[in-house]
């Protein structure tokens, strides 16, 4: 199985060099290395924020960002419609 995935690679590379030419090659080579340094970057950013936020430390998940719970008060609300003093 992976004689063939190679071959296929191989044959994938000539097409590219006919259609490109050699000299373009290092600068398609180049870009795609830089796709890649991103993409990981990104993921381990994600990554981050996912076991972040599964711990429930918030505050380093999104950070300059507030809670989304609200904070409980000293007095519990009054039930007669008159505000406490």
């Amino acid at each position: 199985m992976p004689v063939d995935l190679l071959f296929v690679l191989i044959i994938i590379l000539v097409f590219v060099v006919m259609w490109r030419g050699p000299k373009t090659l290092p600068k398609l080579g180049e870009a795609l290395g830089r796709g890649v340094k991103e993409a990981r970057v990104e993921a381990t950013k994600a990554q981050a924020e996912i076991q972040a936020r599964a711990s429930g430390d918030e505050a380093t998940a999104t950070p300059g960002t507030t809670s989304a719970t609200t904070p409980a008060t000293d007095t519990p609300p009054s039930t007669d419609g008159q505000p406490r003093t």
